[in-house]
């Protein structure tokens, strides 16, 4: 099983949303759809990035990384490119 690590962009106002899941395709939809309450209010959403692991723990902590300010500063070194 893969976990994934993924990025979501709100194309009402830019906002950046950062998640994990086992699942990428059905919790994409689930955002879309506004079953998700934290971004509900700001879809619709895109797919920006995502990055898959073997080991749940390891997208875990890869998720809390990305949500800290070093983390944002990499994604964001990512969008400029």
């Amino acid at each position: 099983m893969y976990y994934f690590v993924y990025v979501l962009q709100s194309k009402k106002d830019g906002g950046i949303y950062t998640g994990y899941t086992d699942d990428l395709n059905r919790r994409y939809r689930e955002h879309q759809w506004g079953l998700v309450v934290t971004t509900k209010a700001r879809r619709p959403p895109e797919l920006v990035y995502f990055e898959g692991y073997k080991d749940k723990i390891k997208a875990m902590a890869r998720e809390k990384y990305l949500k800290t300010g070093w983390g944002r500063n990499y994604l964001a070194k990512i969008f400029k490119d």
